[in-house]
């Protein structure tokens, strides 16, 4: 898996404004911005990130995935 296969498939079931990630093909380190996380706790973002993994991350094409998530409102606070 390279990085533009798994910023494809985030970003087509999730609206990001922003991905970052770095890797080495199945550990992953993301950035992600979209609004859909508003008005969700941390945890609840990450199931969604999941969830457009399907099955990529159980068949451990996906094996691990640290992410941090924003809304664009914190994300741009940040910047």
């Amino acid at each position: 898996m390279t990085a533009d296969e798994l910023e494809t498939i985030i970003s087509s079931n999730l609206k990001c404004e922003h991905i970052e990630l770095e890797g080495d093909g199945q550990h992953w380190y993301a950035t992600i911005v979209a609004p859909e996380f508003e008005g969700k706790r941390l945890i609840q973002r990450h199931k969604l990130v999941y969830a457009t993994l399907g099955e990529k991350i159980q068949t451990n094409e996906v094996h691990a995935l640290s992410m941090k998530t924003y809304t664009p409102q914190e994300w741009h606070a940040l910047q």
